[in-house]
């Protein structure tokens, strides 16, 4: 069985409040809509007071070529993504050598030889490492992650096993594309690193106790348009629909309850809800659909106001907050969603 032994996040330099990019936008995209000042509210409307971002916004007053972004990308990735698996492996007093898997999940940038290959160089890390690097997922990358981390520590109890998500959704801004997609991106998206360290059986923990059980994988079908990249010659251009919270609405329980039900549980019987937030409206969209109270969201809620939607990292951030400031014995289940349209899921069994 698979085991959850310690998490990390980045904070970076860049942490801005939204009342800014509210600025920032409403001056770039005033000339092409005339009714800039109510466009303008939805910066208000998304339970978002800051964001993280890896460079400061005057970053973006410029136009910057795809290339010029990408190695950006590529530059904080790599120096960040250190930070983050140092500190998550010294919380668990684990040696970087006795690392055996890394997974490493972004949507956000291009690299190859994937970021993964980049950091074991860096870092010196075994040559011999089993890597798996996971590009395209979205959202719902992050849980994915977990879920195949869960398949390399039952088949290996000595495992131990980083599974590494990278977002810099900042990045991927195209200054001249002045599109209703694209501002609404601008009042959502943000940046983020996280960091998991799961290990097999053999590692013996005296920390909380968090076990995973099980996973699950839905892809639905005729929704490749619900969300995901349209790539241009400047860049990745942001597709995404507004029906995203009609279809958490009619469709996530239905696979929720089949997903406990192999596990034979039901919604009353988890305690700890490690949803991906998306947005306000998909955060309703949960309470909705599940019968939840404010009070089993609340982690999910507080990361998205604190960081703004960091794409597949963001799940982790709201894992991290579950471990540090606690949770209840009992069942956990993660939850994201992304790209094809699709939904990850992961079981857990935690205890303090």
């Amino acid at each position: 069985m698979a085991n959850i032994i310690s998490t990390s996040k980045i904070e970076f330099e860049y942490h801005i409040k939204q009342e800014q990019t509210k600025l920032f936008a409403k001056n770039l995209f005033a000339e092409a809509y005339q009714d800039i000042d109510r466009l303008s509210e939805v910066f208000d409307n998304t339970s978002i007071s800051n964001r993280n971002l890896c460079v400061p916004i005057s970053f973006f007053e410029n136009d910057t070529s795809f290339e010029n972004r990408n190695n950006v990308f590529i530059k904080n990735a790599l120096k960040y993504s250190i930070k983050a698996i140092e500190e998550c492996l010294e919380k668990a007093s684990v040696k970087k050598e006795d690392i055996t898997d890394i997974i490493y999940i972004s949507s956000t940038g291009l690299s190859t030889p994937s970021l993964d290959a980049l950091i074991i160089n860096e870092m010196k890390l075994n040559p011999y490492i089993n890597r798996l690097p996971i590009w395209g997922l979205g959202c719902a990358g992050g849980v994915s992650g977990v879920a195949k981390a869960e398949k390399f520590a039952n088949s290996n109890p000595d495992a131990k096993i980083i599974v590494l998500a990278v977002e810099l959704c900042s990045l991927t801004f195209i200054r001249n594309d002045l599109s209703k997609s694209n501002f609404i991106a601008t009042s959502l998206f943000s940046d983020g690193i996280g960091c998991i360290l799961i290990t097999g059986n053999n590692y013996k923990n005296n920390k909380p106790d968090i076990k995973i059980i099980s996973s699950q994988s839905r892809l639905y079908f005729d929704a490749l348009d619900v969300m995901g990249w349209e790539f241009l010659d400047t860049g990745f251009k942001v597709v995404f629909s507004r029906d995203i919270p009609t279809i958490i609405k009619d469709n996530v329980k239905q696979d929720i309850d089949r997903f406990l039900n192999n596990n034979n549980l039901k919604i009353p019987d988890i305690k700890n809800f490690i949803f991906h937030p998306g947005g306000k409206k998909v955060i309703k969209a949960y309470k909705d659909s599940l019968c939840l109270e404010d009070k089993d969201l609340r982690y999910t809620s507080d990361v998205l106001n604190k960081y703004g939607n960091m794409s597949s990292v963001t799940a982790f951030y709201v894992l991290n907050e579950f471990i540090n400031n606690g949770f209840e014995n009992g069942y956990g289940l993660m939850l994201s969603l992304g790209p094809g349209f699709s939904s990850e899921m992961v079981l857990m069994k935690m205890e303090n």
